[in-house]
């Protein structure tokens, strides 16, 4: 097969490449190596600056016509007590709050205005496995299928496949790693529509409820590689780190039957220090994987998706095929938003977390708190680096 652009990876990076470069008349083939959307625990929030690039596309009424929950403010419950820890409601936006939403809804939506335009492909089971070469620049992409191997062609490959990136590994593009303050076990638990359940709560350990309607999402953050302790330590004893955290799920913990029902997330924080080489360009997770706090993760990729879009599709589109020189400008544009924001999840949010499997996290909350706390409009000001990023994009046309 042949295109102008190959985007590996259907994620939130890969989907809004592919369709803002299908905008700007470029054919894009994206390829995505499962069947479907739904995979379960994946970050699902859609923060105010990706809400109002939806905005700006004319499609918000209809995006916001999914179910979702808002969240105006986030609170971290520290001790019993409550601390707002970012506003959104003074954000100057069309929708100044984060949006949960189910990714694959989120991806659904997206693949289903690409589809709209002519030049727009998405193949799904479609794995890929190898670069294709030629004299140093890479020429497409070898991928596997269900009917086997297949050759894509291209002008510019995009590597938009994660944090564990097989492109990136291919181009022999190697990360530098940072150490991550936390793992995190997701699970399932009942939910009542009389549930306060908080947001966050500290104490042993740290927890997150996300509502999704009948059941709570539930992330509990443990010290990094203290999976195997913990599960050393029996179910039970799990279960009751839990019921303490949420004294309103004591009830519905013994749903948690096996350690089957928990997901062990491996947080891994890393950053390129080059995204590109001739004919290739890495955005998103698979240039710069950052942690889950804050949820901002996919708030970066979608902006490097549309910075992407803005700087190389009126190249593309005009028939043109992307230099060195043309790719090291989305980097020089989006290297130090990922940076600040990796510093801010990896220094300043690392005492959210706890330091071993004892660990009282209200005995050393951030000092940014004692800050939110004296002075309340600081509030606003982290809901606007949370909701919008360092610099956030727009759609050029």
């Amino acid at each position: 097969m042949r295109a102008q652009c190959c985007v590996v990876g259907g994620g939130p990076a890969g989907m809004m490449a592919g369709l803002l470069l299908a905008r700007h008349g470029v054919e894009v083939i994206v390829l995505e190596k499962h069947a479907d959307f739904l995979r379960d625990f994946r970050g699902d929030t859609v923060h105010p600056s990706t809400l109002e690039l939806i905005a700006e596309l004319g499609w918000i009424e209809e995006f916001l016509n999914l179910p979702h929950t808002k969240m105006p403010q986030v609170s971290v419950n520290m001790g019993g007590r409550d601390v707002t820890f970012a506003d959104f409601s003074r954000l100057k936006v069309r929708c100044p709050y984060i949006a949960f939403m189910p990714q694959w809804d989120v991806l659904d939506f997206l693949a289903g205005k690409a589809t709209a335009y002519p030049s727009f492909r998405l193949l799904r089971r479609t794995r890929a496995t190898e670069l294709l070469t030629d004299q140093g620049r890479v020429t497409g992409v070898l991928a596997d299928t269900e009917d086997g191997p297949v050759e894509v062609r291209a002008d510019l490959v995009i590597g938009a496949d994660g944090r564990h990136s097989t492109v990136r590994a291919r181009a022999g593009l190697i990360p530098v790693s940072s150490s991550p303050p936390m793992d995190v076990l997701w699970f399932h638990l009942p939910r009542r529509p009389q549930d306060r359940v908080p947001f966050f709560q500290g104490g042993k350990g740290a927890l997150i409820s996300i509502d999704r309607g009948d059941y709570w999402q539930m992330a509990y953050a443990i010290p990094a590689d203290a999976f195997e302790e913990l599960k050393a330590a029996g179910l039970p004893a799990f279960q009751e780190r839990v019921a303490h955290l949420a004294p309103a799920l004591r009830d519905r913990v013994e749903h948690l039957q096996d350690w089957e029902a928990v997901h062990h997330l491996s947080v891994r924080v890393d950053r390129l220090t080059r995204w590109h080489r001739p004919g290739l360009l890495c955005i998103g997770d698979a240039a710069h994987a950052m942690s889950p706090a804050g949820g901002v993760g996919i708030n970066l990729a979608v902006q490097d998706a549309v910075a992407t879009a803005n700087l190389l599709g009126p190249l593309l589109g005009r028939g043109g095929e992307p230099q060195d020189a043309d790719l090291a400008r989305v980097q020089a544009r989006r290297e130090r938003a990922a940076r600040i924001t990796q510093a801010f999840q990896l220094g300043i949010l690392r005492d959210l977390y706890p330091k071993d499997l004892g660990d009282d996290t209200t005995q050393h909350a951030p000092p940014i708190f004692t800050a939110f706390r004296t002075l309340p409009p600081l509030r606003h000001v982290l809901g606007r680096f949370i909701g919008m990023g360092v610099r956030p994009e727009h759609i050029a046309t």
